[in-house]
């Protein structure tokens, strides 16, 4: 099916980052994007029109930085972007979309519903409040908060081998500067600026990645004492 009405035609890109056997899920999405979407405030109607180029195709290129199999863990999806958005492209991710209002959540519920996404989960909640400590691959988010916050909400989440895997704007770097006391004290690895899409967007999609810089002592009560000691 070829979305209708509000939504733009879709990009020549949209086959490649989606494949075929997922591309009718994306265009379906699209639809529901432009037309639900709207109504319900979830995304604002002059985004319609661009969905593809600015929203759907600049959360795909995501999937780049993501490794095969991966549990994924999406805080604030809102209308599902980008968690959404990699359910279509990476069928073999296992994700968990947050987001604690609850209009938000209805809507993700009966988007994974109606495109049959089993391999979603859905959480009304806020990152702080999800007890499966330490356990996700990936955590994921878009345009979500400062580096700075983001970290603490992100990173309690993300397993000893895992990382935090946020898309951002061209202020990245100046976020990292300014995160440095946060990164040193959760005791994170330096982090890594990550230019998505270059070869299939007219737009790329900037990201940073953190990853723990020492797995073994993620998550350990030592690691408090650690940093205990370091305020004396």
């Amino acid at each position: 099916m070829t979305p209708e009405g509000p939504v733009a035609a879709r990009p020549d890109a949209a086959l490649a980052l989606f494949g075929p056997d997922a591309i009718a899920l994306a265009d379906q999405y699209a639809v529901l994007l432009a037309t639900d979407g709207v109504v319900r405030g979830l995304i604002g109607p002059r985004e319609a029109p661009r969905l593809w180029d600015r929203h759907l195709l600049n959360c795909a290129v995501l999937a780049e930085a993501i490794p095969r199999d991966s549990s994924v863990c999406d805080i604030g999806s809102g209308a599902g972007l980008p968690g959404i958005v990699l359910a279509i492209a990476r069928p073999d991710l296992s994700i968990t979309l947050v987001e604690p209002l609850l209009r938000r959540t209805t809507f993700l519920d009966e988007v994974v519903a109606e495109l049959g996404l089993e391999h979603v989960t859905v959480v009304r909640g806020r990152a702080e409040e999800i007890t499966e400590r330490h356990a996700f691959d990936v955590v994921t988010s878009r345009a979500l908060a400062p580096l700075e916050r983001l970290l603490r909400w992100s990173m309690p989440l993300v397993a000893p081998t895992g990382a935090l895997i946020a898309m951002k704007g061209s202020s990245v770097a100046a976020e990292i500067s300014e995160a440095r006391r946060t990164l040193r004290s959760l005791g994170c690895a330096e982090p890594e600026i990550l230019n998505l899409g270059g070869e299939s967007l007219v737009h790329s999609t900037l990201a940073v990645r953190v990853a723990w810089n020492d797995p073994s002592r993620v998550g350990l009560p030592a690691s408090r004492s650690l940093r205990k000691s370091r305020r004396r």
